[in-house]
């Protein structure tokens, strides 16, 4: 495992909110992306004190269900039509994991679309019609788009459908990690990392005595020196190196640290109270607000699984 990989790394289904469609992993022509920049076009309605809040309706029983969230259902024939363009995009079959995966994503979209329409967020048709004519000209015309649409499974009504859940999934999605903040106390670590508690014990021992941990971790990682870079606090994929890192001060190491990877010795090269976040490091963390939220949505919300 390199030191990046000790970093927090989760992930959902689609976590940028975006269907197949808008990811462009279909066969054929791919779709564009909308940025986060468009979700505040014209005929985009955002919340404002004197807005009278009109919520999701719920979903008429018109079919199988595969799962009901709070008032609105997922049809057992859109997670059976997401199932098959997922298998069409990876080209390989499909997990249990897989299943539960797909099946997943569509609960969280339907959740953050649902909280979208609770903070006042709307899409009028005209809006949802200009994203639809964009989509349109990039992909070169009403018949490419068509093609794209059946090669892919979508009805023109389920297009529609899914690209407006899709759009306040992801109004919703970019308003809660934009509490993501900015600057955050940081340290500057490198470790030894080493299979065995004997070869650490070995190597901790070399370190008490005086041996320089650079050159240490030079000779355990000659790629990288174990240099950890910079990282604020619940980043580590593993809370206890987490702890030992911000427990110590400059200038100063660690004992062993058993995890399931091996052993480390952590070493504190620096710290800063208020460094500004790295573009990746941000959206490490951007990823763990956006769970948190989904995590305790799904706690407060009626979810029935009704069929995989």
């Amino acid at each position: 495992m390199t030191p990046y990989q000790l970093f927090y790394c989760k992930g959902r289904f689609l976590l940028a909110i975006l269907i197949v469609f808008l990811a462009g992993c279909g066969r054929g022509a791919p779709a564009p992306t909308f940025s986060a920049a468009q979700t505040a076009s014209p005929g985009v309605t955002a919340p404002n004190p004197a807005m009278t809040v009109t919520p999701l309706q719920p979903t008429p029983t018109l079919g199988p269900m595969a799962a009901r969230v709070n008032d609105n259902g997922i049809s057992l024939a859109e997670y059976q039509a997401e199932l098959a363009r997922f298998q069409q995009a990876t080209g390989r079959d499909l997990t249990d994991a897989d299943r539960q995966r797909v099946l997943d994503d569509l609960i969280d979209q339907t959740l953050l679309a649902q909280a979208a329409a609770e903070q006042g967020f709307s899409l009028d048709p005209a809006a949802l019609q200009a994203r639809i004519d964009a989509l349109t000209n990039e992909l070169g015309g009403a018949q490419a788009l068509a093609d794209w649409l059946k090669a892919n499974g979508y009805s023109d009504d389920e297009f529609r459908q899914q690209l407006a859940r899709s759009v306040s999934a992801a109004w919703m999605r970019d308003k809660i990690i934009a509490q993501t903040q900015q600057t955050a106390e940081q340290v500057h670590a490198r470790q030894i990392l080493l299979r065995t508690a004997d070869a650490a014990a070995l190597e901790l021992a070399k370190l008490q005595a005086g041996q320089d941990f650079t050159e240490l971790a030079k000779q355990a990682d000659p790629i990288t020196g174990g240099d950890l870079g910079w990282f604020p606090r619940g980043v580590l994929f593993f809370p206890e190196l987490d702890q030992a890192a911000f427990s110590l001060e400059p200038g100063k190491f660690s004992g062993v640290i058993p995890t399931s990877i091996g052993y480390h010795i952590l070493y504190v090269i620096e710290k800063d109270t208020a460094r500004p976040l790295d573009p990746q490091t941000r959206l490490v963390l951007q990823e763990k607000t956006l769970n948190a939220w989904l995590d305790e949505r799904r706690q407060q919300s009626k979810i029935e699984i009704i069929t995989q």
